[in-house]
């Protein structure tokens, strides 16, 4: 039976993952600190539910990886999916673009994602940081996935109109959430798409443009909305993998 992980943060996210887990019968060790206990260090299939900057180098006192995307998926992803410009690069190169374009981490939360000019981009990051700079576009409404083995398993929407929805309960509509569905089915069928055995793929609607994929970011630490928190539970089931494994699949 697995055990699942949390960390001293306490969380709305971390507390429905609680309850889950308990009416599974699953283990939940919420740490006290951000050092492993020596008498977790045997913990026999740890889920690892984690904050993204620090989700690596606390498996690894597990013994684990976290899976996680590639940093171009997003750029290498066909453009009928993404539906717009995205390309990866240095911070220092993005430091050198003209005019505006949104900028983020390629994969970890470091500083925040928005509409950065080249020189207003942060100072005190190392400048041969992975970055991803996109065209910029307006979002009429995104929606968060968690995916398993290329299956959706459970979806939420989280903004619209840049509003995040937590106050109207996430509330959708069944002809948005169908053809949410339909969008996601469509990439996750498509053999020209890689994915990680788990990932978390937030797709929406951009202006005048349709359904496309906001980004992936890792299962892992992601907040999970008004997504189901047992679907949520069999995607972190298979989130890490030992140190001594090589492949996620």
């Amino acid at each position: 039976m697995p055990t699942l992980i949390l960390t001293p943060r306490f969380t709305e996210d971390s507390q429905a993952l609680w309850r889950a887990a308990g009416l599974r019968g699953w283990r939940v060790e919420r740490l006290t600190s951000w050092r492993v206990p020596n008498e977790l260090h045997s913990v026999q299939e740890p889920a690892f539910y984690l904050e993204s900057l620090f989700g690596s180098s606390f498996a690894e006192q597990f013994g684990y990886r976290m899976i996680e995307p590639p940093d171009d998926w997003l750029p290498r992803l066909p453009i009928d999916y993404r539906k717009r410009t995205i390309s990866l690069m240095t911070l220092d190169e993005a430091r050198r673009i003209e005019g505006k374009a949104f900028i983020k981490p390629a994969n970890d939360k470091s500083f925040p994602a928005r509409v950065y000019g080249g020189h207003e981009l942060p100072e005190g990051y190392e400048g041969d940081s992975p970055v991803l700079v996109s065209e910029i576009v307006e979002w009429k409404k995104e929606f968060r996935c968690f995916i398993l083995d290329r299956r959706l398993m459970t979806s939420s929407i989280y903004l619209r109109d840049g509003v995040l929805q937590r106050e109207n309960g996430f509330a959708t509509q069944v002809d948005e959430v169908r053809e949410m569905t339909e969008f996601v089915e469509a990439i996750l069928s498509d053999d020209r798409v890689e994915f990680p055995r788990t990932a978390v793929m937030d797709v929406g609607v951009i202006k005048g443009a349709g359904w496309a994929v906001v980004e992936q970011n890792s299962a892992w630490g992601a907040g999970i909305y008004g997504c189901d928190p047992h679907a949520v539970l069999d995607v972190l089931r298979y989130a890490a993998l030992p140190l001594n494994r090589s492949s996620d699949s």
